[in-house]
């Protein structure tokens, strides 16, 4: 099994850091860059950066806002948010990203995610899929822009149908989870890990470390990102950036090692 991560993860509208509940209800956090040097100096595992505005506004990933976290981050980075061609990620690996996150042009044109593998490496590519569950039943659609957009798409016929184009991880972002902190989406997280063998992360619930324990060792994802559980602090949300200590992590790993 790979090491497990621990991942936060930071969304950036017009040039600030916030915080969404179901992807709406934005509240503004901070400055990206100086979360990125609280994040350093807790020494994380890895960090996602998703600008959300860059899609729904179809704009260009912002080169600029890419290249100074990237200069300060001293963890792998993830960047998504507006990739649309191969000449844009290698750009953005470039700037000294790690990985890029491609969401919904992957969707709309999963020929690409071959294209940009081809000039980067699939270890570099991820395909993040936000995702709701329907009312009845148990299937989950795929949805774009936000939230906003729906696609008809069905979560797993899409990942299987596509799964030869060149992802090396899947970030499945749960809509119905989103901030509020009240635990992943465990069915969900389990029929991914039981279906498909890529490497996942799952973002959207988490409220506490246990949370995080809970999708590792019980569902055997290896990457537990969250937002609203490394910005917030106590009931009222108070916003303070956190993670876990190194002793804290060292006890989740003790416990993935003696269970595998």
């Amino acid at each position: 099994m790979l090491r497990p991560r621990i991942i936060p993860c930071l969304l950036v509208h017009k040039g600030g850091l916030v915080k969404t509940i179901g992807f709406n209800k934005s509240r503004y956090i901070g400055d990206p860059i100086n979360a990125v040097r609280i994040f350093n100096e807790k020494e994380v595992d890895e960090l996602i950066l998703l600008d959300i505005d860059a899609t729904v506004n179809c704009s260009e990933p912002d080169y600029r806002m890419i290249s100074n976290i990237a200069a300060e981050c001293r963890m792998p980075l993830c960047y998504g948010g507006g990739i649309k061609t191969p000449e844009q990620a290698k750009k953005i690996i470039s700037l000294g990203v790690e990985k890029i996150a491609i969401s919904s042009a992957a969707i709309e044109h999963p020929d690409l995610i071959t294209m940009i593998s081809n000039e980067i490496g699939n270890q570099s590519v991820a395909i993040a899929l936000d995702v709701k569950r329907k009312l009845i039943g148990n299937d989950y659609e795929l949805l774009t822009h936000n939230g906003k957009k729906k696609t008809n798409l069905n979560l797993f016929n899409f990942i299987e149908k596509n799964a030869k184009i060149g992802f090396g991880e899947i970030i499945i972002n749960s809509i119905d989870r989103d901030g509020k902190m009240d635990g992943f989406d465990l069915f969900l997280a389990r029929k991914l890990k039981n279906t498909f063998n890529t490497p996942i992360t799952i973002i959207g619930g988490a409220g506490s470390l246990q949370d995080i324990e809970n999708l590792i060792l019980k569902c055997g994802i290896i990457g537990a990102s969250a937002g609203s559980l490394f910005v917030f602090k106590g009931a009222l949300k108070a916003v303070l950036i956190n993670y876990p200590s190194v002793s804290q992590r060292t006890e989740i790993f003790e416990k993935i090692k003696f269970n595998s």
